[in-house]
């Protein structure tokens, strides 16, 4: 079965209350199997526009990707992320 990915461009507005989202939603990325390959790091935007930070999670499953993002517990740290942050998450089924 394919892994599932979160892949989340992120520009934070707000880096003195951004870390109270990285905390709240720690315990659904428990819940979920969440293993972080990207967080953060040095980037080079060779085509197209960029945002700050890049982060990618992967997931047993893509089915436990959504689940974990669909979560109670994700949704309610993820309102966090909102008010200190701008950016895009996708959810992708890993190849094969």
């Amino acid at each position: 079965m394919p892994k599932g990915y979160w892949i989340g461009h992120v520009d934070v507005i707000n880096p003195d209350d951004y870390p109270a989202y990285m905390k709240a939603a720690q315990p659904a990325y428990e819940k979920y199997g969440a293993k972080f390959l990207v967080r953060g790091g040095k980037h080079d935007a060779v085509e197209g526009k960029a945002r700050s930070r890049h982060v990618v999670v992967e997931f047993e499953s893509y089915e436990q990707a959504v689940a974990c993002y669909r979560s109670p517990e994700y949704q309610a740290a993820a309102e966090i992320r909102r008010a200190n942050s701008n950016g895009d998450i996708l959810i992708v089924e890993g190849a094969d």
